[in-house]
């Protein structure tokens, strides 16, 4: 058995491998050995998550929600200032598309402010607020999940890339053995 803990603390059983005697037996199972002979096969059970759907609720228990930006189904969502950039929004989603970065655009006619809180309440780990300035320059404003206040960085397309890239990178080199 594979035991983990739940952010509580709790155990809880995810994977097992186990060995199987009986199966055999009950569907008269047989192979015919080196010494020309018939033998009774031994089956091995693996289940390396155990039941999906605990799997899948003990991973949203420990991380509330915000998934690591790999599993993310949204890694970022383009927030324009006003209508007049729609399409620069369209262009920038053209080109994280391009870069493999999953994104949406909010093109909602509501304020910047609750465009930010809904993204937020959704826990998309950037936010990418598009407008004059950015689209003059090429460029967007990021702003991350979760860290009101601590200052929006503007970047191109490519330096994003490079950053959700290596955040990637940094959080896959937990599951790497």
């Amino acid at each position: 058995d594979f035991m983990v803990k739940d952010a509580l603390g709790r155990q809880w059983q995810l994977g097992t491998i186990q060995v199987d005697y009986n199966l055999p037996e009950r569907f008269e199972l047989t192979y015919k050995g080196a010494d020309n002979e018939l033998h009774r096969p031994v089956m091995i059970h693996r289940a390396p998550f155990g039941s999906m759907e605990r799997f899948i609720a003990i991973l949203l228990e420990h991380t509330a929600g915000n998934f690591p930006l790999w599993l993310m189904p949204e890694q970022a969502i383009i927030l324009s200032l006003s209508e007049k950039y729609e399409n620069y929004a369209k262009k920038v989603l053209d080109l994280l598309e391009n870069h493999e970065i999953r994104a949406l655009i909010d093109n909602r006619n509501e304020t910047i402010g609750k465009k930010i809180r809904d993204a937020e309440m959704q826990k998309i780990p950037f936010m990418l607020i598009v407008g004059e300035e950015e689209e003059k320059n090429g460029t967007i404003s990021i702003r991350r999940h979760g860290q009101e206040g601590k200052g929006n960085i503007t970047v191109s397309i490519e330096e994003f890339a490079t950053i959700v890239d290596e955040e990637i990178k940094k959080t896959l080199k937990v599951f790497t053995v």
